[in-house]
């Protein structure tokens, strides 16, 4: 149960909360989660499809899902510094809310020039909703279990893409794929109320020590630049930067390269990439959140060396599932290998999330967020779908393509990562200590101090 006390100004109190209420709060925003991602791979499951009905190249095919990620990238500084500074829920539904709607004007679109704004568009509102909603799941649940509620939360993630391909495939290959982009627009609104109306928790609300506040002004320009001062934000960060080009490249090409490889049409594809994402990003996402949070028990490196496992059994894995046949005889062999690619990358999801919010004090949480999102969109994935379609291009194979640059970059992660094995526990002391520094019971406000860094 939360503590009582002031929320912030416009929120709902938090004053006698019920014990169940933080599962509330984790089942809306695994929904919002499983809705965004739904919608994010929508366009890629019908990739096909708008493909063969504006005459695209595989570069400008690309090219629509570099545009949201560049746009989501830029778009998540003004919203994190907001989400560390104002009410939280708020930014949450503005956000579910913004992308709906641009979802359901992607449908509309007469040309490619107009359909490469509205996915565009899309990014404004996903921008917005991540870095505040993490922040507040952290005031929700404390540090001991926070790796398992950010693996649950993820858990939406492997769903969302999992409906988004099979959901959007079979839609787009029955309906058209314009009817496949309505399919998000209600439950996205239904949600985006959902998120108008719960309740704010105090900033340190789920911490053993220190003040819970209603508002708080630690978010800045150099507070936001001096978080990549603290060692093990900067290598999971960078880590996890390598990490998405080649979850970006992989997840946006999958239909594609089935429809080449194996000559799957739309549905089949979607289906296959659907259920093989679900059933591995299910299993990797919470496995790893349980992992991480009994092993970091003993240590917080616990965090890292699940993630960091998960990439080494991904770069193995891929390997094979780029390469070999669908079956040998009778034997199953790129579903296997492809599943289990899924589950190993996926490790990492809760563990790193957890890991970046116990570094930093509970008022510059949205704040790490934004900085990841904005290093690791602008320069890991926002052009990876444009660049492996002008490799595809140039070497007249999608499959090398996606090969020379998935497995190299994979164990370039699990090196990144491994970099912040010798500063996770110093780091989060450091954060505890900082944030205990600052006074004890309910505040309403808080001034600025500086960032803890290493």
């Amino acid at each position: 149960m939360l503590p009582n006390g002031p929320a912030a100004p416009g929120a709902p109190t938090i004053s006698n909360v019920p014990k169940g209420y933080a599962r509330y709060v984790l089942a809306v925003m695994f929904g919002i989660n499983f809705l965004n991602y739904m919608d994010r791979y929508l366009g890629a499951a019908v990739s096909p499809l708008i493909q063969r009905d504006f005459h695209l190249s595989d570069t400008l095919v690309g090219l629509l899902g570099t545009a949201f990620l560049l746009v989501y990238a830029v778009c998540a500084l003004p919203f994190g510094y907001w989400a560390d500074r104002g009410v939280r829920r708020t930014i949450v539904g503005t956000g579910v809310a913004i992308w709906s709607l641009a979802t359901v004007l992607s449908g509309l679109v007469a040309n490619y020039a107009q359909l490469f704004v509205t996915r565009a568009a899309v990014g404004v509102g996903e921008a917005s909703y991540y870095p505040a909603g993490t922040s507040l799941m952290a005031d929700y649940f404390p540090k001991e279990t926070r790796g398992r509620a950010m693996s649950y939360w993820g858990a939406g993630t492997a769903v969302g893409i999992a409906v988004g391909f099979a959901g959007g495939g079979y839609i787009g290959q029955h309906f058209g794929w314009r009817t496949a982009f309505f399919f998000t627009a209600i439950p996205g609104l239904i949600f985006a109320l959902l998120a108008f109306t719960l309740r704010e928790p105090l900033r340190g609300a789920a911490e053993s020590k220190g003040p819970q506040v209603a508002k708080a002004f630690d978010s800045g320009r150099q507070a936001f630049f001096d978080l990549m001062r603290i060692p093990t934000v900067r290598y999971t960060i960078f880590s996890q930067t390598v990490l998405f080009f080649v979850l970006a490249a992989n997840a946006y090409w999958l239909p594609i390269n089935l429809n080449r490889r194996f000559g799957m049409d739309t549905s089949t594809a979607g289906l296959l990439s659907g259920v093989v994402l679900v059933a591995g990003g299910l299993v990797g996402t919470l496995v790893g959140g349980w992992l991480a949070d009994r092993r970091a028990r003993k240590s917080q490196k616990g965090y890292l060396e699940v993630g960091i496992a998960g990439y080494l059994i991904g770069a193995v894995f891929i390997t094979v599932a780029l390469t070999a046949p669908m079956t040998l005889g009778s034997i199953p062999v790129f579903i296997p290998a492809f599943f289990i690619t899924v589950v190993g990358i996926y490790l990492y999801s809760g563990p790193f999330t957890a890991v970046s919010q116990n570094c930093v004090p509970p008022s510059l949480r949205a704040s790490v967020v934004t900085m990841l999102l904005f290093v690791s969109h602008v320069v890991g994935d926002s052009h990876s779908t444009f660049d492996v379609g002008f490799i595809s291009d140039q070497l007249h194979s999608l499959q090398l393509a996606l090969l020379i640059t998935s497995t190299p970059l994979l164990l370039v992660a699990a090196l990144l990562a491994a970099l912040a094995l010798r500063s996770v526990e110093d780091d989060v002391t450091r954060a505890e200590e900082s944030w205990a520094q600052r006074g004890t019971g309910v505040q309403p406000e808080l001034e600025p101090a500086p960032v803890p860094a290493g």
